[in-house]
């Protein structure tokens, strides 16, 4: 059975499940613009989460999943996968308490290493920032869009 977490009177947190993907796949869809090539498949969804280490968080408000993160961790480190928030529910603190879910999961299974990737551009380096991420890395035309446009990956760290 899935945990739930009650960070505020209407959203939850709980552990994700292949049996999310509907609603993971809506959520991205929502979160995501076609035009920067960000978002997963659902067969790379459904793909990765049998593999060793990784999961999934889903965030619910009164009307369903809001949001979700996907996560995999590797000895001592941990990778925020993905992280999007349905636009009908930004700005509510949903990406923020999944942040602070991934920081917290992560720090208790003993990662030392926290990292993640972001489009250059994208307005979520201000939550990544603010939780004490910085610039490590840099891939350079790592994401497509549809129109042939091309966008750099920025990846960030958090070491204890």
């Amino acid at each position: 059975m899935a945990t739930r977490r009650q960070l505020e009177t209407s959203i939850l947190l709980r552990n994700g499940e292949v049996d999310d993907l509907d609603a993971v796949m809506a959520i991205m869809n929502s979160a995501f613009s076609p035009s920067f090539g960000e978002a997963w498949t659902r067969s790379q969804c459904a793909g990765i989460m049998p593999m060793s280490g990784v999961s999934m968080t889903i965030a619910e408000d009164d009307q369903g999943p809001a949001g979700f993160s996907l996560v995999r961790a590797v000895e001592d480190e941990a990778e925020l996968l993905l992280l999007a928030v349905a636009s009908h529910a930004q700005r509510r603190g949903i990406g923020q308490a999944l942040l602070d879910d991934f920081i917290d999961a992560a720090r208790r299974r003993g990662a030392r290493k926290l990292h993640l990737e972001v489009r250059d551009g994208n307005p979520a380096f201000g939550l990544y920032y603010s939780a004490g991420f910085v610039p490590a890395g840099r891939r350079r035309n790592y994401y497509h869009g549809p129109e042939g446009q091309s966008f750099d990956a920025v990846t960030l760290m958090l070491a204890d």
